[in-house]
């Protein structure tokens, strides 16, 4: 697998601590997302179908560092939008090395070569550059033409300097698996650290809803693309091997929405990193006063077909540290691409679907007009 010795030690420690310990829920992963401005526009995504004066706000750094004390995951992923447009994103990471937290700012690379220099090589960080396939399906998927050209350069920028680089690629449902192994067998070739591969989630605000995987759909994509590369064996992943074997069908696995919190100009997002239902202003508000069994297959319409690694990659974190010849079993064979596959969760007492985007959008913008206002407002003489 691509994650590296150490971490995956760390990660297993820390997991083994709570479960030890009796904690029924805990973060593993810390979804950081400082601001939602992007300098693209992809068909798929969700996050920045905002007006200007929220896509101009941003995380500070005290606040982010504070996030990561109040969480205390050990793992930070810095997302968005695009977070390389935050200018006080190098302390952020900084802080977050200082802490001890593994650290991995997730980017489209338009800006890495001008940012680079920013930054400093460190064993507990790395960059994610989103890659979702090749030439023509990334810039496709991103909707813009020479984007996969200067991503593959960045990484090869930041290779030279001495960082480790990974990427994440999302899939939908017309990605080809020999294409796709294809891909990976490329990425591999450029020396990166690892990947992180996922079905695309159906945001419901995405301009694009007509290539959004369904859950049956997503297995027999993931056991094509993986029988291709020895059951994953071929191909340096950095997730479990029991979220690739889930994806292929052979696990029956319920999301953990608390195990990747995250933290947004909203506050902390309710209930996952996928779904903006609600905030919290604090993480101990979010843990406890969150209804978590009201969301998740089988329990909310808009969690049906969901599949992806920041609501699954935890369960099969835990189910690893609990049952570890399971994960000893695929990583020394690989993962299952034929046979039957497990039972999935049944859907039929699932609740309807809420629509509250533009709800949570009015409140947080009369929140800003409300500090602009206070700010404007002269301070009374002595």
């Amino acid at each position: 697998m691509g994650i590296p010795l150490d971490q995956a030690l760390s990660i297993g420690a820390y997991v083994l601590k709570q479960h030890l310990t009796g904690r029924k829920r805990y973060p593993l992963v810390l979804m950081l997302e400082p601001l939602f401005r992007c300098n693209l526009a992809c068909a798929g995504c969700g996050k920045i179908d905002y007006p200007d004066k929220i896509l101009n706000q941003r995380i500070s750094v005290a606040d982010a560092l504070h996030s990561m004390d109040e969480c205390g995951a050990p793992v930070v992923v810095m997302a968005g939008g695009e977070p390389l447009l935050h200018k006080e994103l190098p302390e952020i990471v900084e802080g977050a090395l200082a802490k001890g937290k593994f650290v991995t700012v997730c980017t489209n690379a338009l800006l890495l070569e001008k940012k680079i220099d920013l930054y400093k090589p460190h064993k507990r960080f790395n960059w994610s550059i989103h890659l979702d396939g090749d030439k023509e399906m990334h810039d496709k998927s991103v909707c813009k033409q020479g984007v996969y050209d200067r991503a593959v350069e960045a990484i090869k920028v930041a290779k030279d300097k001495g960082f480790r680089v990974n990427i994440n690629c999302t899939l939908f449902s017309d990605a080809q698996p020999e294409r796709v192994a294809k891909f990976l067998d490329d990425v591999k070739a450029l020396g990166i650290g690892g990947i992180t591969i996922s079905p695309g989630y159906a945001y419901e605000r995405a301009p694009d809803q007509q290539h959004f995987l369904n859950r049956t759909k997503t297995k027999q994509i993931f056991r094509d693309i993986l029988k291709r590369g020895r059951g994953g064996k071929a191909w340096p992943f950095f997730q479990s091997a029991l979220f690739l074997d889930f994806l292929a069908g052979n696990q029956t696995y319920q999301c953990t929405p608390w195990g990747n919190p995250t933290r947004t100009v909203f506050g902390w997002q309710r209930p996952c990193y996928l779904l903006g239902e609600g905030y919290a202003k604090t993480f101990k508000e979010l843990m406890e006063g969150t209804d978590w069994d009201k969301y998740g297959t089988g329990n909310y319409e808009k969690c049906a077909d969901c599949m992806v690694h920041s609501g699954f990659e935890a369960t099969a974190v835990v189910d690893a540290v609990k049952r570890p010849w399971k994960i000893a079993a695929v990583t020394l064979m690989g993962v299952k691409t034929d046979g039957p596959m497990a039972p999935d969760i049944p859907l039929h007492n699932q609740r309807p679907a809420e629509f509250v985007f533009s709800r949570h959008v009015e409140t947080k913008l009369a929140e800003i007009d409300e500090a602009e206002a206070r700010a404007k407002k002269p301070v009374a003489a002595e």
